[in-house]
């Protein structure tokens, strides 16, 4: 576990995962702190002391998860990593359900299932939960069909050492990273959604806007890295990344034809017209939205349609961030515990 300035969520995360009915004696617990200032990193300290399965690094200068994890991973001879994120919480059968499944030989890595809480109609938390629900649907789907799972949340999954693959110093989504090498040396990935774990979800629009701009950036990296498995003869691989990833990450580029199609095409009969009229009715509605949220009123259906066309902007702008180049993985996490 990498943690930067996580002094409101790092005890209970702790806590959460020495509650575990896995055995402690069994359990090696790692945490780089990546120069964290706050009181993070005597938070952790405390518990050290008090707790040897818990091995404390604190790194004194802004390194990015992904370089935390790679590092931490040299110092573990343990058979089975469990990466996670610092606000993520375990109940107390997390564990056993994440290594479990890998009494089957063939799996490689294991995603939890995130619950989100702190859900509130102020901001997009209902759009997101929406959003992240799904998302753990179609991968668990998935996992249960073909073993191709289309990359773990990252807040908390599970791999062999074996498997694990350094992720490249300036790469910003290092779980699709991480679970894509499995794949590609013909390991499965699954979800088991027994395996949960607890979010609080974001609300703030902006906040999970810049958010979805660097993972948008990091999907791009990711594709040319992996755009060789989109070859037919990877089959259930092949359509998954492809239908689940691909055709998504380029969905402002569709959205933007259509939208040129449909204006050339506007003038040659009654549904063109109307076509053309519901897609300027779903550019203007996050305006109208915006105008509402400033009065305190809150339409969850007009915040879908500001959501969706929002991560969709963040998506094209990480395009372009990815085509100038990306020079750092460091990134500013999002604010812990929202709905307080």
């Amino acid at each position: 576990m990498a943690a930067y300035n996580e002094e409101e969520i790092i005890e209970e995360k702790i806590q959460s995962i020495l509650s575990s009915d896995y055995p402690l004696s069994k359990l090696n617990i790692f945490i780089g702190s990546d120069n964290s200032t706050d009181n993070t990193n005597e938070i952790i300290k405390r518990y050290a002391q008090n707790h040897s399965q818990i091995k404390f690094f604190p790194f004194y200068s802004r390194q990015g998860k992904p370089n935390i994890i790679n590092q931490l991973s040299d110092k573990s001879d343990d058979e089975i990593f469990i990466l996670t994120d610092a606000n993520v919480i375990f109940d107390q059968y997390t564990v056993i359900e994440l290594v479990k499944p890998f009494t089957n030989t063939e799996i490689g890595l294991v995603d939890s299932r995130m619950i989100n809480k702190g859900l509130q109609k102020d901001g997009i938390s209902v759009q997101e939960k929406t959003y992240i629900s799904r998302e753990v649907n179609i991968k668990n789907l998935e996992g249960l069909l073909w073993g191709s799972m289309m990359g773990p949340f990252g807040g908390c999954f599970a791999i062999r050492k074996s498997l694990f693959e350094k992720v490249p110093a300036t790469y910003l989504v290092d779980d699709f990273y991480i679970n894509m090498k499995v794949l590609e040396k013909g390991k499965k990935a699954i979800n088991n959604i027994h395996a949960k774990v607890y979010e609080d979800v974001s609300n703030n629009l902006s906040d999970e806007f810049r958010r979805k701009i660097r993972i948008a950036t990091g999907n791009f990296q990711n594709l040319l890295t992996f755009s060789k498995l989109l070859n037919p003869r990877y089959k259930a691989l092949a359509f998954s990344f492809l239908s689940h990833k691909v055709i998504r990450w380029f969905g402002p580029l569709l959205f933007a034809f259509i939208i040129i199609a449909n204006i050339i095409l506007m003038h040659q009969n009654l549904f063109y017209k109307a076509f053309f009229y519901l897609i300027i009715m779903i550019i203007i509605i996050p305006i109208i939205d915006f105008l509402l949220r400033k009065l305190k009123i809150h339409i969850i259906i007009l915040r879908f349609v500001t959501h969706f066309v929002t991560m969709n902007v963040a998506l094209f702008i990480g395009m372009i961030k990815f085509l100038k180049g990306v020079k750092s993985n460091v990134w500013q996490p999002t604010k812990r515990n929202q709905a307080k």
